[in-house]
Formats: structure tokens, C-alpha cells, sequence
């Protein structure tokens, strides 16, 4: 009976709030690229996969041969460490141009920067932004967990707010990724700034921007959401050439 009873009190031990951050950082580890290659999915983008892997996107395409404007094939073995070049799977090839001033590009068909058809070819005359990045709060709200070096660390800021709250562009730019394929990170955008920064956006309830379109700081660009996340939150990042740096070092106090 004593055990009876003993039995029947019990209650599960209650999941503390570090420990759900700690499961969710795994969802984000587990999406991680740590080999060394790695297969082009559906909703890749050449940014989203660097991206993964931690490395500057301009490092992956050179690896790989891949000119901008960085379109990539569904089965295409992208290379993340130094070995032989990259190949595409199937008997779909990119077609190229000797001009200078004629790049492939995406047909109108195209989700992201993953090509399904042949590219074609276009005059492309702008030119990729140069210069110091100016940045701005994406959102202002408390700040819920900060940047940490640590191996399991935190690899961004969280900021609390309320569903439907607008997140910002934190700087001009390019929306580079627009999806929900990177698990942990829910619904997320990614915008390159220049060459050597780019900023990410997760956990949005609703994506207000589309691959490839350009944005203005301070612009909306999504809606404040829990996908992916324990509460309602943004988790906001900041990347220079590939790394993760704290975003606090770099936002107006």
C-alpha cells in the first residue's frame, strides 16, 4: 500500500525554461553542416547551406565554382571542406557567358536560388553593395538570452515581444533566404548586407519579404512569432564573413 501510494503521488519532474532553450539550440546544432560535403535539397539556397556550415558564402562558391548570382541545382554535392570540385547530380548544366556583364539567373519557376531549369541569361547591372553596415533594433522588446562563445552557446540575441509585433530590417539589403526548411529556427529570413555581413531573423509567425527582394533598414519585413521557439520571440543574429558575432557589439545603445 505504501508503495501504492508513493506510485500514485508522483508527478513528472517539471522541464525547466533552460532546458527547452537547450533543446531547441540542439535543433539548431542538428542542423549544422559539420562534413564535408553536403547534397542540395529543395529550398537550399548557396547562402542558407554557408549559412549552416558557418562559412563565408563567398568561401563555399569559390570551393565549388559557382558565380553569382550563387544558383544551385536540387542533387548538386556542394563541397564544404578543400577536396575535389563539386558536381552536379543529373544531366541538367548551367549554362554560362563569357561577357562580364551577363550572369545566370533563376527562372521565373525557381524557389530561392535551387534551379529546377535551365537559367537564363540577362544584362545584370547592379552592383553589390560596398561599405560599412549601418545598423538598427530590428525590434525593441527585453532582452531574453545573449550571445555566448560558449560550444552550446547561444550564436545570436533572443528579444521578447508580443505575436504580430513587426520585425525590421536591421539594415539595407537583400533578402538572401526566405523559409522554414532550417529546423530550430522556424520561420526565418536571412539578408545580406555586403560582402561580408549578413543578418538572420527566426521564429517569425508570418514572412513579409520574398527571396532576392531588396530592403531598406527599418522596413517590415516579418511578424513576431513562436515557430520553433518555446514563447513568443525573435532570435536575431549577425554574421561577418561566415561567423556568428554578437550582435550586441554592433546594435545602437
Amino acid at each position: 500500500m505504501l508503495l501504492t501510494g508513493c506510485a500514485g503521488s508522483s508527478t513528472p519532474a517539471p522541464v525547466t525554461t533552460l532546458e527547452i532553450r537547450k533543446q531547441q539550440h540542439q535543433l539548431r546544432q542538428q542542423q549544422t553542416l559539420s562534413g564535408r560535403s553536403y547534397q542540395v535539397q529543395r529550398g537550399d539556397t548557396l547562402y542558407s547551406i554557408a549559412f549552416r556550415a558557418g562559412q563565408d558564402f563567398r568561401t563555399v562558391a569559390a570551393r565549388n565554382n559557382i558565380k553569382a548570382p550563387y544558383t544551385i541545382y536540387p542533387g548538386q554535392i556542394i563541397q564544404l571542406q578543400a577536396g575535389t570540385a563539386a558536381k552536379i547530380k543529373g544531366s541538367v548544366t548551367p549554362t554560362t557567358s563569357k561577357s562580364s556583364t551577363v550572369k545566370s539567373v533563376a527562372a521565373s519557376s525557381q524557389k530561392g536560388y535551387v534551379q529546377e531549369r535551365s537559367p537564363v541569361n540577362i544584362t545584370q547591372s547592379a552592383s553589390t553593395a560596398v561599405g560599412r553596415v549601418s545598423w538598427q533594433w530590428p525590434v525593441k522588446g527585453p532582452i531574453l538570452a545573449r550571445f555566448s562563445t560558449a560550444e552550446q552557446g547561444n550564436k545570436g540575441v533572443d528579444i521578447g515581444g508580443s505575436a504580430g509585433s513587426r520585425i525590421n530590417a536591421a539594415a539595407d539589403g537583400q533578402v538572401v533566404y526566405a523559409g522554414n526548411a532550417l529546423r530550430g529556427y522556424g520561420n526565418l529570413i536571412i539578408i545580406k548586407h555586403n560582402d561580408d555581413y549578413l543578418s538572420a531573423y527566426a521564429h517569425n509567425k508570418r514572412l513579409l519579404v520574398k527571396e532576392r527582394q531588396d530592403v531598406k533598414a527599418g522596413q517590415q519585413i516579418a511578424e513576431m512569432g513562436d515557430t520553433d521557439a518555446i514563447d513568443t520571440r525573435l532570435h536575431f543574429e549577425i554574421r561577418f564573413r561566415g561567423q556568428s558575432v554578437d550582435p550586441l557589439r554592433y546594435l545602437p545603445r
